[in-house]
């Protein structure tokens, strides 16, 4: 989960990691969910070889963290990162960012369920409240995904299209509102239909004005003090993966078409396909080494709110366009491309890391024109701090062009 754009994060409290509400599962039982091509959370016997944060701190402390195949498996795990971070656009922030993984059926045939919060507050008057959530039900029958926000937001807007310039930038000002719902009944396996409830309402909206003087895309556009975006999305979804926090395998792809109407309370009637897919080829059985890909086409019609077009970190976790400020690019239409090499350095799974590279296309305004490529690469580290759910703190220094760089924090791998 990103704690913003371009920030360098300092942890002030060391990894705090619990896990409770153990069930009578064992080792055969957890073995038998590991099919070809699908993986899962880490069968007890790897849980056992591995070593995370917690697990290092017992070892400093002379505690027993020895794990035998006799030992329940973790039904729930929690994990925590406090941490004070500098954003180049926000300054100073203090944030803290947490996950929950579980089960929730007692025989755990079912994908690993993951629940994530983030609470954060800046120098510069930037608070926000996140809660995210996919819920799968006993024997993958259903899948519940929620997202829900709250922001005070001040930030910077570039304009439309991929060739806009900081002296294009544009300080902006707004607070934000977030309800998200949708309900997946399975219709084969690993293939579900969807159907739920978006609503983006933005109000206190002021904007200062392009930096170089000239009219700014938002005043072009339709400048406003509010918008509100209420309507229902329909769903498609493959997913063949059995743990999104970080997967060794399989395969995901999302379609949505989302349809906003005034008889819900929408300024305009507007509507969006999002095109979302995902593959993980894990390179060797014996390792955790993992190369990904991630591909994006979203597509909006005209009367979108300027607030809610395409734009770079707008996916639900906010990750795409690493080496570049959230909606540092914005547009009618967006095409995304990204691929990541993960790989191990030390042989207990304490340490990881990744290189990788992304492109990113929007259209421009008024033309609605895709007109160049804004590219991004990096490489980061892993620290592993709870090895039963397999979630790593990830720590990434992605570079993209006109000078723009920095550091990226995420608990849970960025897709």
């Amino acid at each position: 989960m990103p704690l913003n754009a371009l920030k360098t994060s300092v942890f002030i409290l060391a990894v705090f990691c619990t896990s409770k509400a153990f069930s009578q599962t064992d080792t055969g039982r957890v073995n038998k969910r590991l099919t070809e091509g699908q993986e899962s959370v880490l069968s007890v016997a790897d849980s056992a070889s591995q070593r995370d944060v917690i697990g290092f701190f017992d070892h400093l402390l002379n505690k027993n963290t020895s794990t035998n195949a006799g030992k329940q498996v973790k039904k729930y795990n929690f994990s925590a990162v406090p941490a004070l971070g500098y954003t180049l656009s926000t300054g100073f922030a203090v944030d803290i960012t947490g996950n929950a993984a579980f089960y929730t059926g007692s025989a755990q045939h079912e994908n690993l369920s993951t629940m994530q919060a983030d609470l954060s507050y800046d120098t510069k008057a930037q608070r926000l409240l996140f809660n995210r959530a996919e819920i799968w039900f006993p024997d993958n029958k259903y899948r519940l995904v929620t997202d829900i926000r709250w922001a005070k937001f001040p930030t910077e807007t570039y304009g439309l299209g991929t060739l806009t310039t900081p002296a294009q930038t544009n300080e902006i000002d707004f607070n934000y509102v977030r309800i998200y719902g949708t309900l997946y009944k399975t219709l084969l396996p690993d293939f579900y239909a969807g159907a739920g409830y978006n609503l983006d309402y933005h109000c206190n909206i002021t904007a200062n004005g392009n930096l170089d003087k000239s009219t700014s895309d938002f005043e072009k556009y339709g400048q406003t003090a509010t918008s509100t975006s209420s309507g229902i999305n329909l769903d498609l979804l493959y997913d063949s993966r059995r743990n999104s926090i970080n997967a060794l395998g399989g395969a995901y792809a999302n379609l949505v078409y989302r349809q906003n109407l005034t008889l819900l309370g929408s300024n305009k009637n507007w509507q969006s396909i999002e095109l979302d897919v995902r593959r993980y080829l894990r390179l060797s059985a014996n390792s955790n080494n993992v190369l990904a890909f991630w591909g994006m086409a979203w597509l909006s019609s005209a009367n979108t709110p300027y607030l809610d077009l395409p734009q770079t970190a707008g996916d639900m976790y906010n990750n795409s366009g690493r080496g570049y400020a959230e909606g540092r690019f914005r547009g009618r239409d967006m095409l995304y491309l990204e691929t990541e090499y993960r790989f191990s350095i030390s042989r207990n799974g304490l340490f990881g890391g990744v290189v990788f590279a992304n492109g990113q296309s929007f259209t421009d305004y008024p033309g609605n024109s895709f007109k160049g490529i804004a590219p991004g690469t990096g490489a980061g580290i892993r620290i592993k701090i709870n090895k039963h759910s397999n979630t790593n703190v990830c720590i990434d220094y992605g570079v993209g062009t006109n000078g723009s760089h920095g550091f990226f924090v995420n608990l849970g791998e960025v897709f």
